[in-house]
């Protein structure tokens, strides 16, 4: 699979569930980020079990998304009234509640695999999280395998990672953490980076 890092973020209008519950027939991811920045996430399937924490956990994190000016959307290849339902599912039963951000329903399964991450056999997307930039480019992009749930805070950092870059010009050394030194990315700049924080990585 080539990278799709720093290429168009591949488009999609599909059908969506949206955080006030109403069923969106034309989502477009395009449209939706409207220069934000963006996190599109995939995951397999509602009603499972890995699944759930993470839409949660990313739910419960919308207001630091929210500040970062990033746009949250999920997508599986499960239906709009699958995703409706499992919305309108209690927590304690197994469901996700009322999430913050739209899910996006990939039936066709086109967006996952425009995406790179579909398991063709199994007809189901692996677990791959994609930052976008303002300008609709791809920055950043991991894939979990179906039993390893994704680190949602390490999602945020790499939001604020590309953002202070942008705002700075520096580059992120390893650990980089929002607060952290930044280093310039020249000879002179990573030699003085070590010089004082080698230790610590």
């Amino acid at each position: 699979m080539s990278s799709l890092i720093g290429k168009q973020a591949p488009d999609f209008t599909a059908k969506a569930v949206m955080p006030d519950d109403s069923i969106e027939d034309n989502f477009t991811l395009s449209s939706y980020l409207k220069g934000s920045y963006g996190i599109v996430f995939f995951y397999p399937l509602d009603f499972t079990f890995v699944c759930p924490s993470e839409i949660i956990a990313f739910s419960n994190r919308i207001d630091r998304f929210k500040e970062l000016n990033t746009k949250v959307i999920g997508v599986s290849i499960d239906s709009q009234f699958s995703h409706y339902a499992w919305r309108n599912t209690p927590v304690e039963k197994g469901g996700i509640g009322k999430i913050k951000y739209p899910l996006v329903a990939d039936l066709t399964k086109q967006i996952s695999r425009d995406y790179g991450v579909l398991i063709e056999e199994a007809g189901v997307a692996l677990r791959g999280t994609f930052l976008i930039d303002r300008d609709g480019k791809i920055r950043h992009y991991v894939i979990n395998d179906l039993p390893l749930g994704r680190n949602v805070d390490e999602a945020i950092r790499m939001v604020e990672a590309l953002q202070f870059h942008e705002e700075h010009g520096e580059v992120c050394p390893a650990n980089w953490q929002k607060g952290k030194s930044g280093m310039k990315d020249t000879a002179e700049g990573v030699a003085s980076y070590l010089k004082e924080h080698a230790e610590a990585l």
